[in-house]
């Protein structure tokens, strides 16, 4: 019996790097009356609240509901819950870089870019920009943060950019995890921070068997960013949309309710 529903983001719960669509937080909504729900991505902090958090608080979840919230942070490097006493969100584990990898690895996902033409900081919105210290992860977004989703779909949509990018990176810098992600970004953490290091933290943290979770990601392939979580055994389901994850969850609350 499953016990947990666990999400990639991006792609999979919503269009990249916008706020989940109304279906998907009443779905959400509704499944935690029954599960724990764990969305799990290389995304901050501050984005899980803007993509989910306050999407789900616009169609009534309850502050009950959301101690059945987990967000697992950064692939879940980091980890947050709600504290009903307090009423706010509480931080309970970070694994961070030290300084001086985020400055190594800044600097070589820069040059890396630059070499192979594909630091475009002339295209990126006033205040944003390509390279974010996550704290347990170095994000490389080609386009930023605010870029429009159709300018994002359509820069990299085989990967074959940042699979350049990748390898000219561990040619400088070897060493570190480089993962892809997302529409335009490469997620780099020290080795073995990926989503089975969330995963394994997830187990333990909700007491939890892997029988007991049912994860959901858009990145499944071999080279993913959710390929860690098959991996591990965990029953998986590939989307390629959070249509599909929408369909998927009409028919799971059909036989739970």
């Amino acid at each position: 019996m499953k016990k947990v529903l666990s999400f990639d983001i991006d792609q999979t719960l919503n269009i990249a790097k916008t706020p989940i669509p109304p279906e998907i937080a009443e779905l959400l909504v509704n499944c935690l009356n029954f599960y724990e729900i764990c969305p799990i991505s290389g995304q901050k902090f501050e984005q899980f609240l803007i993509q989910i958090v306050d999407e789900l608080q616009k169609v009534g979840v309850t502050e009950e509901q959301l101690t059945h919230l987990h967000l697992f942070v950064a692939q879940g490097t980091q980890y947050y819950r709600y504290n009903l006493d307090q009423h706010d969100w509480e931080q309970v584990y970070n694994y961070p870089l030290t300084e001086e990898d985020v400055v190594k690895i800044t600097t070589t996902l820069e040059q890396a870019a630059k070499k192979l033409g594909y630091w475009e900081v002339d295209k990126l919105l006033p205040g944003d920009q390509i390279i974010e210290n996550r704290l347990s992860q170095v994000t490389f977004s080609a386009l930023g943060q605010a870029m429009g989703t159709s300018e994002k779909y359509s820069w990299d949509p085989d990967c074959k950019k940042r699979e350049a990018i990748v390898a000219e990176c561990q040619k400088l810098l070897p060493g570190f995890l480089y993962e892809i992600g997302g529409t335009t970004s490469i997620n780099v953490a020290a080795p073995g921070m990926n989503k089975e290091f969330g995963m394994t933290h997830l187990l333990e943290e909700l007491d939890v068997d892997k029988s007991e979770i049912l994860y959901f990601g858009d990145m499944t392939q071999p080279g993913g960013n959710d390929y860690p979580v098959v991996q591990m055994g965990i029953d998986t389901i590939t989307v390629r949309s959070h249509e599909d994850t929408a369909y998927a969850l009409r028919g799971i609350l059909g036989v739970t309710c």
